[in-house]
């Protein structure tokens, strides 16, 4: 039987031992992990970590404020604003150069 690299500094019976107790556990029950993250949610609740976080919301909010940003939706109407602005502007110019040509060849003339 050859041994794993990785196990071979453990002795036989150990390894043995180990694959041993990893068959004999089977699968873990669900109800498990969702008892556990019950637990870590009210130890949490009930720690000062709770309060850090409300007190870190408050700091992140009151910066965002200062900051004097924008909700996506403004930003998204703001920006085809700007793009029909943009289009608005590119016909004027069109209109202006047609205009100065015209200017130019009635000059000539």
């Amino acid at each position: 039987m050859r041994t794993h690299p990785k196990l071979a500094h453990r002795s036989a019976a150990a390894v043995g031992k180990s694959r041993l107790y990893k068959t004999r556990c089977g699968p873990m029950d669900p109800n498990i992990l969702n008892d556990l993250n019950e637990r870590v949610l009210q130890v949490l609740s009930q720690s000062p970590a709770a309060d850090l976080e409300k007190n870190l919301r408050a700091m992140l909010t009151s910066v965002f404020a200062r900051l004097d940003l924008v909700t996506r939706e403004e930003f998204d109407i703001q920006r085809q604003v700007l793009l029909r602005a943009r289009e608005k502007l590119a016909r004027v110019e069109s209109k202006v150069l047609e205009l100065e040509r015209t200017l130019d060849s009635t000059r000539k003339s």
